[in-house]
Order: structure tokens, then sequence, then C-alpha cells
């Protein structure tokens, strides 16, 4: 018979930390494989093999036509948007000239009832006022104003009078931004990239299954290779070839355009909306502990 404090103790009202592992209970850790992590020659839009590759200056690679209907439909968003907010600051703006409007006309009836009326009024709760003055929420007789007021008074126990809380637009953007980043992004600040084919492959590559090499090494470019791509020329090379050559050549290896440091951007590799970047390659995924989870069979047992 087992010990009481052991792990195979079993008659608890509850389950043990070493029960709970075994059944799966927890943050679950998984490095991604290669089939999780988007290829680096594949659009940050559609993650398909792009065509016509523009880079931006963080280096998230897009397809052309993808980035350019990307921006596009941000411009008419923030143009639709713009126009919302103006028709609200309008609205908000005449609403506070009727409310102005509305408060002066009603200090001068005031000041006309009290002047100028048949009964003058009290202050003295004790006695009885004018039927004909209006003292209050209570009042019989109230002006016109209060009856407006009375007369579209929303009430939240009826379905017809609910009041509806009015929806802000807020200010949008003034510029469009990076699907990929978040960053500020224009047009003229993206750059064509051109990739070096692998001509010496045997077989015919096809337009989904080309293979891409450094002009400098001839290394084939995979995943696991960091890319640098020249803002000046957009040529793409592997970071060792281009750390060690550009900055003191000052040019580029394949058409011997000028470049600067400056003009070096590291493209980013890998990740979608379901992966990490670059060294952030690890999910994770909280699984809770139910009856009939079945995540024993999901999450094998923690070897002891």
């Amino acid at each position: 018979m087992p010990q009481r404090h052991s792990k195979n103790n079993n008659d608890l009202a509850f389950f043990t930390y070493d029960e709970k592992r075994k059944l799966g209970y927890g943050t679950q850790r998984e490095r991604l494989g290669r089939d999780s992590i988007k290829p680096f020659d594949a659009c940050c839009l559609c993650l398909k093999p792009f065509i016509d590759p523009m880079s931006c200056q963080k280096g998230h690679v897009f397809c052309k036509e993808c980035i350019l209907e990307c921006l596009l439909s941000q411009k008419k968003d923030i143009h639709r948007k713009q126009v919302a907010h103006n028709s609200q600051q309008k609205q908000e703006k005449e609403d506070e000239e009727e409310r102005l409007r509305q408060q002066k006309a009603r200090e001068l009836e005031s000041f006309d009832q009290q002047n100028h009326g048949a009964v003058p009024h009290y202050n003295d709760r004790n006695q009885d006022q004018d039927k004909g003055g209006f003292h209050g929420a209570n009042s019989v007789k109230v002006t016109s104003y209060e009856e407006e007021a009375l007369r579209t008074m929303k009430a939240f126990w009826l379905p017809s009078a609910t009041p509806e809380a009015p929806v802000k637009v807020a200010a949008p953007p003034e510029c469009t931004t990076c699907p990929e980043g978040s960053e500020k992004l224009k047009l003229k600040s993206l750059f064509p990239v051109h990739f070096t084919e692998d001509m010496n492959d045997e077989k015919k590559s096809t337009p989904l299954d080309k293979t891409y090499i450094c002009p400098s090494c001839k290394v084939t470019l995979t995943n696991t290779l960091s890319l640098v791509a020249l803002s000046s020329c957009g040529h793409v090379f592997c970071k060792k070839c281009a750390d060690k050559f550009i900055p003191v050549d000052k040019v580029c290896l394949v058409c011997n355009k000028g470049c600067k440091e400056r003009n070096m951007v590291n493209l980013k590799k890998g990740g979608t909306g379901f992966a990490g970047h670059d060294d952030d390659l690890e999910a994770k995924d909280f699984k809770h502990l139910g009856s009939g989870s079945g995540l024993g069979l999901v999450r094998p047992a923690v070897k002891t």
C-alpha cells in the first residue's frame, strides 16, 4: 500500500500537482516547426510566394499589388473616418450653440416672469405659491421648454423610449501604417527587392518553386540565414557577406551602385499570425482541467 503523501495517492478530494501535470493542466510550450513558420520568400499579407516584391524600411516584404491595395484601402478608410469625425464635431458645435440659446431664452423668460408677472413670487416654502409659476420639477404647470424636455425624455423602463449612448468617432490617423509592423508607412518609402535566382538547378524552377542564392557566396537562402537588402538598389545578400564587404567597399556587389551602411535593411523572416518572429519561435497554450477533456491523450504524461 502506498504511503499517504506519495505521488500515487489518489484518494484526495482534489487533484495534486503531479496529477494535474499528467492530465495536461497548465501552459504547454512547444517550439514551432518548419511548417508553422512563414518562408522568407512569402508575402506578409497574402502568405504566398511574392510577385514583384517590395520592402519597407523595417524589412517587411510584400507583393507590390498587395501592399498598394492595402495602402489604398487605408487611405479610403482614413478619409471615411475623417468625414465622420468632422460631421460629429459640427453636430456637437451646433448642439452646444442650441443649448446656450435655450439657456439664454430660459433666463430671459424667467426674468420676464419675475418682473412683469401679475403676482410676485416668494421663496417661502410654507406659503402657497401662484399656480402659474414654475417651482421645480414637481410643478404642475411648466414652460414650453420644460414641456419639450418632458416630451422627449427617455425612459429606460420603456423599450420605445430607451436612451441610446452616442457613438464617438475618434480622430483617424493622419498617415498610413505598415500592416506588419504598425509603424508609419508611405508609398515613397517602399523600395523594390531583387533576389538572385539559382540558374544551376537541374530541374526548371516554377514560379511557385524557386531557389534563391546569395550573389556573393552562392549559398542557398533559407529561413536559417539572416538576409540584408540594400534600399539603394534592392539586391539581397546574406548578412555575413553584407557585413563583410559592403561597409568597406561602399558599393553593391552586383550592380556596383554606391551605397552606405544606412542603406542596409535587415529583412524580417518567419512568423505569421499564428507563429512568432525571429528567435521567438515558441508557441504557448493554456489548457484547463475538466472532466472529459481528454487532455491526457493530447499531451503525454510527464516522465518522472
